[in-house]
């Protein structure tokens, strides 16, 4: 029985072995990638990307995002908001949905990282940043960030539990 099992190991090994190929030298095949979603500032694409607008917005490179969406982020910003003058940033409606309709998160080279800090206004994020209430700030409150005050905070102030020290800095799901 012992000398059957060896020898069936064998047989095994050499089909292994006789499947096996240099391909060493081939020509890897090329890789497309396709750009599936953006959420580079989360709840923008949600609310101002029309269901109808999902899939070529996600697909769009963000350097062409703001000529093809604009307009439509503008038109649904007056729509939110029909008093908007200017945010927090100074920026009138175009200006603000220009920045908006391109979906990339700033980063400051030089002083502070952070969505908003009550002086640093989208200077990258930190993973503490209330990145949702500084988004209804900038579309509801107005220059000074006072106008709205019903709208302007998600009164969620805290996570659920306290980020890492070290990496990852995320706290395990569970």
């Amino acid at each position: 029985m012992k000398l059957k099992y060896n020898n069936l190991l064998a047989l095994g090994a050499l089909l292994v072995l006789a499947a096996c190929n240099n391909d060493d030298d081939a020509t890897p095949t090329p890789v497309t990638y396709v750009q599936e979603d953006q959420m580079a500032r989360p709840a923008i694409n949600t609310v101002f990307v029309s269901a109808a607008d999902k899939d070529s917005f996600n697909g769009t490179i963000p350097s062409a995002q703001g000529a093809a969406f604009a307009t439509k982020f503008k038109d649904k910003l007056l729509a939110l908001n029909a008093g908007y003058t200017t945010n927090l940033l100074g920026l009138n409606a175009t200006d603000f949905t220009g920045v908006l309709a391109t979906d990339v998160l700033s980063v400051a080279l030089t002083g502070a990282t952070t969505f908003y800090d009550g002086t640093n206004v989208l200077t990258g994020r930190k993973l503490n940043d209330d990145v949702i209430t500084v988004e209804l700030i900038l579309l509801f409150g107005g220059p000074d960030a006072t106008m709205n005050p019903t709208l302007t905070d998600d009164h969620v102030d805290a996570n659920d539990k306290a980020f890492l020290t070290t990496f990852p800095y995320l706290a395990s799901p569970h």
